[in-house]
């Protein structure tokens, strides 16, 4: 007698599914922007091209974000892929400079400590029962004044308030992990499947990687050390 699984089973099947393929477009974006970081960082005439081409990049880094979060779920998946790792590999030349501005050593902690804390607030988000939604407005102003704070050191260059940016940086982008987890199991909890569950996989892609890199970023600043 054939049997079915049941809708319990099913779900977690989809949620699992769902999950995996996130997770492994983030994967993609994260070893792609690395590789392209070392590959660039190593020739010095492309790293020095880069850098003079720094302010187009990083435009063009707006320009695909902006995109991706706003057309994600209206895009094919196909062109929803591409411009993922187009924008990864971008990434992956602006932070070539990374690369020559800090110790490897300081970089290589700084990319284990992001990856812990990241997959630690990760399965927080994935478990935890009480609904983080309310705290999405939270989040969405402490980012923006998170950014005002960035733009006014830019001009007071204060060593404190870099400090002070830095810890608020990581606990906000560790929170945001946790939240956008959350939000992406609810996702794949309503039963998305399909073309629009490719979308949805690719768009919370984007949102976690930016979780990482933006954590990674702040936690470099908070104990990296500037090469001579």
């Amino acid at each position: 007698m054939q049997t079915y699984p049941t809708t319990s089973a099913r779900t977690t099947d989809l949620v699992r599914t769902f999950m995996a393929r996130t997770y492994s477009w983030m994967a993609a974006g994260l070893a792609l922007t690395a590789g392209v970081a070392y590959l660039t960082a190593q020739n010095e005439v492309l790293a020095l091209q880069v850098y003079n081409l720094r302010w187009p990049l990083m435009f063009a880094q707006l320009a695909l974000v902006f995109v991706l979060s706003l057309a994600a779920q209206r895009l094919n998946s196909a062109v929803a892929g591409a411009l993922f790792i187009a924008y990864a590999a971008l990434t992956g030349l602006t932070f070539s400079g990374l690369l020559m501005t800090y110790d490897a050593s300081a970089v290589t902690a700084a990319f284990a400590t992001t990856a812990g804390t990241f997959g630690l607030m990760s399965v927080a988000g994935f478990l935890i029962k009480k609904d983080l939604s309310a705290m999405g407005r939270f989040f969405m102003f402490a980012v923006l004044g998170l950014f005002v704070a960035m733009i006014v050191n830019l001009f007071v260059a204060s060593g404190p308030l870099t400090l002070m940016i830095s810890i608020v940086g990581v606990l906000l982008f560790a929170g945001l992990t946790a939240y956008d987890t959350q939000m992406l199991r609810n996702l794949a909890l309503s039963g998305v499947q399909g073309e629009m569950a490719e979308r949805a996989a690719i768009n919370g892609a984007l949102a976690l990687y930016l979780d990482f890199i933006n954590m990674f970023l702040f936690i470099l600043r908070l104990f990296g050390a500037s090469r001579d």
